[in-house]
């Protein structure tokens, strides 16, 4: 005979939470049979990697990522295809390393270090990406979140952090021949994260950078959602070797669901090509097309399809006074993996 289960909720720490029986003899806290449990939304991110494994062997399985998923050789494939730079996404908590905030683990800063000493061996130049900053620019997961929430740029605190987290990474890697620019935060979300933190982070972060180096490039990245794409042009007009980074993709817009391949392709020529000459001036902030990939929304697109969006896209992007950065270079998913895309002759140098 069906009977309710009552129980009282506490969370005790930030990793333990309790449920405590009041009454029906038999079941305890450690039975899970008494939970319905559904799952609106999972985010795939290092948080949830290294919080997932625990203290004990999260250390063991990020340090086997990074000894072995981009290494030595790859930076060779790199100089060996034409390309000349390498943008490398980092994390606010890189700059605790070996002891960062839990649940993230010590070993991202070797591994950074390494990708220097490579890019300056095969004569490749480097832009540090800040991807994740303190409290999520953006509440996805490749932003560092743990729970899809977007605190960034909310309190001068967070602000404050970001810039100090930019001081060293410039501090550090100054006077490496590699260096070329500073990317000082990724995608910053629109309405959450504000026009007017944004610009307050952006000159701290540019002074930061310039505490150190001159020549290094400063980029700024554009919101993502509600924004003018020329909004940052007062500010970075005003800097010396500043760069407006853009991001376009055929995806994640509902417009894109049933496009055909051809029109895809005219996008890219018409809108995108539109769109990027909107932001380049000729006495305004350089412009980069920080990632694009040569994936859509197309069912059933051939080999030849794919090679046509891929020259479209490096067409047009390649029109970008800074250029432009592939998303990205190993990947999975084979037509997001710039590698499987070049040893499979998709796409040509």
């Amino acid at each position: 005979m069906p009977f309710e289960k009552r129980c009282k909720m506490q969370a005790k720490t930030e990793e333990v939470v309790t449920a405590d029986s009041q009454g029906n003899k038999g079941w305890g806290d450690d039975d899970p049979s008494v939970f319905v449990m559904k799952m609106t939304g999972r985010l795939e991110g290092e948080f949830q990697v290294t919080n997932g494994y625990g203290p004990e062997n999260a250390p063991q399985v990020m340090r086997e990522h990074w000894r072995t998923f981009i290494v030595e050789k790859d930076f060779k494939f790199i100089s060996q295809n034409g390309l000349n730079a390498v943008r490398i996404p980092v994390g606010w908590w890189i700059a605790s390393d070996p002891t960062p905030p839990p649940p993230f683990v010590g070993g991202s800063l070797q591994a950074l270090d390494n990708a220097f000493q490579w890019a300056k061996k095969y004569g490749l130049k480097v832009i540090i990406d800040l991807h994740a900053a303190p409290g999520s620019q953006n509440g996805w997961e490749h932003s560092g979140s743990r729970d899809s929430s977007q605190e960034w740029g909310k309190t001068d605190e967070t602000i404050t952090q970001t810039v100090a987290v930019i001081d060293f990474l410039a501090s550090r890697y100054a006077n490496s021949p590699s260096l070329y620019a500073v990317e000082l935060i990724n995608e910053p979300l629109s309405p959450g994260a504000t026009l007017s933190s944004v610009i307050e982070y952006y000159k701290a972060g540019y002074a930061a950078v310039r505490r150190h180096t001159s020549t290094a490039f400063v980029v700024m990245s554009n919101r993502l959602g509600p924004m003018k794409p020329r909004e940052l042009f007062p500010i970075a007009s005003g800097f010396k070797r500043s760069v407006i980074d853009v991001h376009y993709y055929n995806l994640f817009e509902d417009m894109f669901n049933n496009m055909t391949v051809q029109q895809n392709i005219d996008f890219v020529y018409n809108n995108r090509s539109s769109q990027l000459n909107y932001v380049t001036t000729s006495n305004g902030p350089l412009t980069f097309v920080g990632e694009w990939v040569a994936e859509w929304q197309v069912v059933g697109a051939g080999k030849e399809d794919y090679q046509r969006l891929a020259e479209a896209q490096m067409e047009v992007y390649g029109r970008a006074s800074f250029g432009w950065a592939y998303w990205t270079l190993k990947n999975v998913n084979k037509h997001w993996s710039l590698e499987w895309m070049i040893n499979n002759g998709y796409i040509k140098l």
